[in-house]
């Protein structure tokens, strides 16, 4: 019974230094490092950020950014497409790794995730129809607004968006919607808004490299007005492993300093996006 009672004891102390500890401490850049493969979680939809091209392949700004942080971790990258709403939810539980897909770091999403790095700022615009009336923003004072559901674009139509992350300038309201429609990604509300000025939308809040990559494709669709906001876009891992998010930050530092990221903006927007505008 001493024996027994003595041996409880022990692993009842031993359960208790456990918990103590962080659950996922260097777990993920150790399974990371050693399956040699880091699984990000991006958007397949979303040009020119990330979409499938025609060999059947992710590609994209991005993708670029992903596959250089896996080089300087020394493994493959392997993509997953989960839907934005799931990625954002958090409790990802071994899915996919890191999440390289232009997410703005906010104090809501800080409490589920880590921002190692801030790796570029972009504007976000509104588009109309290429019939649409609207001459300045405050034109879409009482239309209808499609926006990502769960982003800051959707935030923006709400007027509910805080942008609390380094280097994102203030920003007003530029117009009150009637009514905010929410889609999957910003390509599926271009889908709506091409149908005709009014149809089924009378704009669309999305990245200003999105609705420019959408006219290049031949969505009868233009920008109105100047930028509504601009936002820093990190890469984002969920909380419990420091070392991970270290070596990302060293990734993106080393990125930064040897010219990559910005050649890597430059290649797929024209313009350097990886400083604030």
């Amino acid at each position: 019974m001493v024996k027994t009672s003595t041996l409880a004891a022990l692993v009842a102390s031993l359960s208790l230094s456990l918990a103590a500890v962080p659950a996922q401490a260097g777990a993920v850049l150790d399974r990371v490092l050693a399956a040699k493969t880091l699984k990000v979680a991006t958007d397949a939809n979303w040009a020119p950020q990330s979409f499938v091209n025609d060999k059947n392949e992710m590609d994209g700004f991005d993708i670029d950014v992903a596959k250089e942080i896996g080089k300087h971790l020394g493994v493959s990258v392997e993509f997953v497409t989960p839907g934005w709403d799931i990625i954002t939810a958090g409790k990802w539980q071994g899915r996919w790794d890191m999440h390289v897909g232009s997410m703005t770091p906010t104090k809501a999403r800080a409490e589920i995730f880590d921002f190692p790095a801030v790796y570029y700022y972009t504007p976000a615009a509104v588009a109309v129809h290429k019939d649409s009336k609207a001459e300045k923003l405050s034109d879409l004072d009482g239309k209808v607004v499609g926006v990502t559901a769960t982003s800051t674009f959707e935030a923006y139509a709400n007027q509910d968006l805080t942008l609390d992350a380094a280097g994102a300038p203030p920003f007003t309201y530029e117009f009150k919607a009637g009514e905010v429609k929410s889609y999957a990604n910003s390509t599926t509300a271009f889908d709506d808004l091409r149908l005709g000025d009014g149809t089924r939308l009378d704009a669309v809040v999305s990245t200003l490299p999105s609705i420019l990559d959408a006219e290049k494709a031949g969505y009868p669709i233009k920008q109105l007005g100047k930028p509504v906001f601009f936002e820093p876009l990190a890469v984002a891992v969920e909380h419990g492993d420091k070392e991970l998010s270290e070596k990302i930050a060293e990734a993106v530092d080393a990125m930064r300093a040897d010219g990559t990221l910005s050649k890597l903006s430059v290649k797929w927007y024209g313009v350097d996006y990886t400083v604030t505008q």
